[in-house]
């Protein structure tokens, strides 16, 4: 699968590569560049074992003229099968040490500007989990949440195998790294440059609310990110995480969900093209998108 070819260079963006997946693997084998100069957003969400995630982003880092990779909750767990046996901070930073070595940036690198069509651009990698504030109709507490999940029979593999060490919970290192990305957020905004912010999860529970299973949500962000897109100068956001490839628009600000997802959501073959340009914006489908937020 090649993307569609384009007069000049492009920013590209996709997510939840699901790599290690035989079918999924043949479709990142076909993601290729447009032009020599177009960058890819890599939005989390590669594969779960560090093998795997390097040969992926590998691949691409050897095709596109940059790679921009934020992690997704499946990179960050600890399985008996991967032979990285880490857990939690230090698993997070040996990816962000593998991703350097693969010269792919990341949330801990300084924020690159896409200055090709469209820009400049700050291109903001981030890396905030969730805190389970996202919860479903009903639930006062995470205690509340949580324990409809169960009763659901919707829970996340995250509280398995997702261990937040050194932070005592999930939501301690997620409410670390909101502080920490807002710090660098701050420090990089200015609007002759507006930013391209990149997470894996869903920065507002906007996105959320289409999910068949409302449950779901709490292992989907954070109430702590959803002002961002309207305190700092913003071009876009792109997440990934709910397999609900679309373009939505809030407060005036383009989101992209760009997933690839599982096979089994794909019975239908793409919705979208894999991976999704972002700047310059699909123009059609963005004002199409636009329209509709407005009715």
């Amino acid at each position: 699968m090649s993307t569609a070819r384009t007069a000049e260079r492009a920013l590209y963006a996709v997510s939840d590569l699901h790599s290690a997946i035989p079918a999924n693997r043949d479709l990142v084998d076909g993601i290729r560049p447009s032009t020599d100069d177009d960058w890819l957003v890599v939005a989390g969400d590669v594969a779960e074992h560090a093998d795997e995630i390097t040969a992926s982003l590998g691949l691409l880092a050897r095709r596109f003229a940059r790679v921009v990779w934020v992690p997704g909750n499946h990179e960050l767990w600890s399985t008996p099968g991967d032979p990285v046996q880490l857990r939690g901070e230090a698993r997070y930073r040996q990816l962000v040490e593998l991703c350097r070595e693969l010269g792919v940036l990341t949330p801990e690198d300084p924020y690159a500007v896409w200055d090709g069509p469209g820009g400049p651009v700050t291109v903001a990698p981030l890396f905030v989990l969730y805190d389970y504030t996202f919860r479903p109709p009903g639930a006062a507490t995470q205690q509340e949440a949580l324990d409809a999940a169960y009763a659901a029979g919707i829970v996340c593999n995250d509280e398995f195998v997702l261990h937040p060490d050194p932070y005592p919970t999930r939501g301690d290192w997620c409410r670390a790294r909101v502080a920490y990305t807002e710090g660098r957020l701050a420090a990089a905004a200015d609007p002759a440059k507006p930013l391209l912010m990149v997470n894996h999860f869903p920065l507002t529970r906007h996105p959320t609310e289409v999910l068949w299973h409302p449950e779901f949500a709490q292992w989907c962000g954070t109430e702590l990110t959803a002002d961002w897109h309207r305190r700092f100068p913003t071009e876009a956001v792109v997440y990934g995480h709910l397999h609900i490839p679309r373009t939505t628009w809030q407060d005036g600000v383009r989101f992209e969900e760009v997933s690839l997802g599982y096979p089994r959501e794909r019975r239908d073959g793409l919705r979208r093209p894999i991976p999704r340009r972002i700047v310059p914006a699909e123009t059609a489908d963005a004002e199409q998108a636009r329209r509709v937020a407005a009715r």
